[in-house]
């Protein structure tokens, strides 16, 4: 392994991971069509990698997605609702027909209280756009430095007791970090974190937090602890070698701990997550595990939850992800009909406790994916876990157990 990580800390301690034998509820929601809302489909065009933003007023939601398999044309919609109807496209400005790829939303605020919504658009250089109106206008796409990255941002924080002051963070494969940048053999992944003094107006150089060729962590989600202390950053693990990771930070991003596995359960591609009233996670994600490929072959059986490849969501703790428990239930929000080509997900929380879960899939079989939206409370899925199916898990919860002769 080749790690090169200046900012590399040993601030916190390598967690034990839970070492009794478990069984986790599976809950599928695939066939709760009252559930479902299509929020775009347009015949013969790929529609894929929404990202979305909740307004201050709880109801309203934008979001972009690209017309293409991570690169093309951004489309914009939004739900003055919470979710159970979508506009039709609004207009963009011209540039954002030129993304290259899948655009994110952030919702960030300067020290003198102005809010505005970032977005950017990520390889080489990485470029944003910024509305300052809630998303009624846009600023054209623009570049923010010299610099670029893959899934530009991933994901964003608020440095706490700094007003105005954000970090993102991002990864890069060798590609796109400077102009004419070339990839190491063997391939190296490195994590990126970028910050602003601003609000979002502009960003220093990136940094790197994490650098290795046998595991390609990527595409960084990130959940504040309860009391506000920790930062965890689940990521994504795109050799497929090994199930996906976890960092900590007690230090707002300053220092981050080594990376370790997370159970099966959590194993997949662009973790989103958010907070239920009650003070449990949800997190979505597109369900994946060691050993499959491509995300776009086709095929049924891409690994050995039945989550896999699908559109899917874990509800557990905090302590959770410190202790490495394999959570309370793993969900499948929708079925995807073509290998694991779904799901990057939006995930928001609405003031009653409704959680509005947006991306794409091929949910049609024979047909390009489209956007679709799911809603659920989690008094629902705790009435499902009763009388859900179990999977049995090893000790250690990281793979599934061998089934019994």
């Amino acid at each position: 392994m080749r790690i090169a990580s200046l900012f590399f800390a040993t601030l916190l301690p390598t967690l034990p991971l839970a070492t009794s034998a478990a069984e986790i509820p599976f809950i599928d929601l695939d066939s709760d069509r009252y559930r479902q809302i299509l929020v775009d489909h347009e015949p013969g065009q790929y529609l894929g990698h929404p990202t979305t933003a909740l307004l201050d007023d709880g109801k309203t939601i934008l979001t972009v997605y690209p017309k293409g398999h991570g690169r093309g044309g951004i489309v914009y919609k939004r739900s003055s609702d919470g979710g159970p109807t979508w506009s039709d496209r609004l207009p963009v400005p011209e540039s954002w027909a030129t993304s290259r790829e899948v655009p994110t939303l952030h919702r960030m605020t300067d020290a003198a209280g102005k809010k505005r919504i970032v977005m950017f658009s990520g390889l080489y250089p990485v470029r944003m756009a910024v509305t300052e109106d809630e998303g009624a206008n846009w600023s054209e796409l623009a570049p923010v430095g010299d610099w670029g990255g893959i899934v530009a941002m991933g994901c964003h924080f608020e440095v706490r007791g700094r007003p105005g002051h954000y970090r993102v963070l991002f990864h890069d494969d060798g590609r796109f970090l400077r102009e004419g940048s070339k990839q190491e053999k063997p391939v190296v992944f490195t994590l990126y974190s970028s910050t602003t003094e601003d609000g979002g107006l502009t960003w220093s150089q990136p940094s790197a937090i994490f650098s290795s060729s046998e595991v390609h962590l990527c595409e960084p989600g990130v959940i504040r602890s309860p009391d506000g202390k920790r930062l965890a950053v689940l990521l994504r693990e795109n050799a497929r070698r090994k199930n996906s990771h976890l960092i900590f930070s007690d230090d707002e991003g300053e220092n981050w701990s080594e990376p370790r596995e997370l159970p099966i359960t959590l194993t997949g591609d662009r973790h989103t997550g958010q907070y239920a009233p009650d003070g449990r996670l949800l997190v979505s994600f597109r369900g994946i595990t060691p050993g499959t490929g491509s995300v776009r072959e086709t095929g049924e059986s891409v690994g050995p939850l039945p989550t896999a490849g699908d559109w899917a969501a874990w509800v557990g703790t905090w302590d959770d992800l410190v202790s490495g428990a394999p959570g309370q239930y793993v969900v499948r929000l929708m079925d995807n009909k073509k290998g694991a080509d779904t799901a990057y997900p939006g995930v928001e929380i609405l003031p009653d406790g409704t959680f509005v879960l947006v991306t794409y899939g091929h949910w049609t079989r024979g047909e390009e994916p489209y956007v679709m939206c799911v809603r659920l409370r989690l008094e629902e899925l705790d009435a499902k876990a009763e009388r859900a199916a179990k999977i049995a898990l090893s000790p250690d919860g990281r793979t599934v157990a061998p089934a019994a002769e």
